[in-house]
């Protein structure tokens, strides 16, 4: 029995050492009620977050309906300089014809004088002569009764001449008179007429300033969420990490124990049969690839936090802006390298081989129409008259993701129902 013990040995030893890898010394392993509890501030901050994005999603709606007012307004104010402008050249037109009918007044007037001075002076000098039968001395040395006869008719033509101008002058200057008073008639209407628009001027740029202010207002308000979903965001990432290391350290000290146990197993068959081969795992089974409609929402939701660019997006991923001569431009859109609304519908359906052009309007009609109230993940939802305003893709649940407009990015946001149209469109 002795000469037998040295084999023992080296046979116990090849079977408690073989080839096996010894298993390392047990992870850290957090308890239940540490998960739990970073689950729950995990969870916390995603209610947060989502709060944030649907009040950080009125906050915009607001802001646009302000946008939209603001334009309203400097469309007035626009209108109200026009008017004013009108006005005082219609003031400017009265005040030359109100000096044009003074003058005509005065010279009328200054007319009926000179006539009547020479009236009075025709008359003096008949009366001189003896007012009873004319200019006497005019008729002393007439040669025949037919010269005495031309003398008279030509005193009567003369003085009967000098009256009739005398008249005519006088309605002239009546006529003069009365143009004066309507020309001033005039003139009253047209700089009251300025004065009104002049005030109407005021209002309009004052009710533009104050939509100027609630928009700014707005914006700034608008921005402070952004911010605050942003820093709630961060700290939501960071549980998140949290729990997905407490859960990766479980997940370990559980693959330790799991390794431990087969050790332990392993051991005891080779100390029962010194040669039992080792199990054979099985071999991994592929996971099944996602389906189409998976694809390119993933796609979508790939490109969250890119910067929104109008114009931008293609099939291939985000591109340049362009320039739309107004907002997008104001915003250095064409400068950006990103996504349009239409643009990001564009790069998410390539990957499954649809092709959309880059206009809302036309994606609207580029597939089957199903009412609303019936969308699934995968359908396209519009907004605006034929559905030519807004396009963004339906996740479910009453989310969905979009690139909205000049200044954000690629988000997910709750469905907006105002100006919705009734149906979404869906390609797969």
């Amino acid at each position: 029995m002795l000469t037998r013990l040295p084999a023992v040995l080296v046979l116990l030893t090849a079977v408690f050492t073989g080839t096996a890898h010894a298993v390392p010394p047990p992870p850290p392993n957090p308890s239940d009620a540490e998960i739990s509890a970073s689950r729950a501030e995990a969870d916390a901050k995603a209610a947060r977050v989502g709060e944030l994005t649907g009040r950080l999603t009125q906050a915009e709606s607001r802001l646009q309906e302000l946008f939209d007012e603001v334009s309203y307004k400097r469309e007035l104010a626009n209108k109200a300089r026009v008017d004013l402008e009108t006005a005082i050249s219609e003031a400017q037109s009265a005040r030359n014809e109100a000096t044009g009918a003074r003058v005509q007044a005065d010279a009328a007037s200054r007319a009926v004088e000179e006539s009547r001075r020479g009236l009075d002076e025709f008359a003096a000098a008949s009366y001189a002569q003896g007012s009873t039968v004319g200019s006497f001395s005019a008729y002393i040395g007439a040669k025949s009764p037919e010269d005495l006869l031309a003398r008279a008719q030509m005193l009567e033509a003369v003085s009967s001449s000098a009256l009739n101008r005398l008249d005519q002058v006088a309605r002239d200057q009546g006529t003069a008179a009365n143009l004066d008073s309507a020309a001033r008639a005039a003139l009253q209407k047209a700089e009251s007429k300025q004065a009104a628009a002049d005030e109407a001027k005021k209002v309009a740029e004052q009710a533009q300033q104050v939509a100027v202010q609630a928009h700014s207002a707005q914006a700034s308000a608008t921005s402070q969420l952004e911010s605050d979903k942003g820093a709630v965001e961060r700290e939501l990432a960071a549980a998140r990490g949290e729990v997905n290391g407490l859960e990766a350290q479980r997940q370990q000290y559980d693959q330790w124990t799991e390794a431990k146990k087969r050790e332990e197993e392993e051991n005891a068959r080779r100390a029962a049969a010194a040669a039992a081969p080792a199990p054979q795992r099985p071999a991994a089974v592929a996971a099944p690839s996602g389906n189409r409609v998976q694809t390119v929402i993933n796609r979508a939701l790939a490109q969250r936090g890119v910067i929104y660019a109008w114009g931008g997006g293609n099939y291939n991923g985000p591109t340049y802006g362009v320039r739309d001569g107004g907002v997008a431009d104001s915003y250095g859109d064409y400068r950006k390298i990103g996504f349009d609304c239409s643009g990001l519908m564009m790069y998410a359906f390539a990957g499954v081989g649809v092709y959309l052009p880059h206009y809302s309007g036309y994606q609207y009609n580029s597939g089957r129409k199903v009412p609303l109230s019936q969308m699934a993940p995968g359908d396209m939802i519009f907004w605006g008259p034929g559905g030519g305003t807004h396009v963004a893709l339906y996740l479910g649940g009453g989310m969905m993701v979009e690139a909205p407009h000049s200044g954000a990015v690629v988000r997910i946001s709750p469905v907006r129902y105002g100006g919705i149209m009734p149906y979404v469109t869906r390609l797969l």
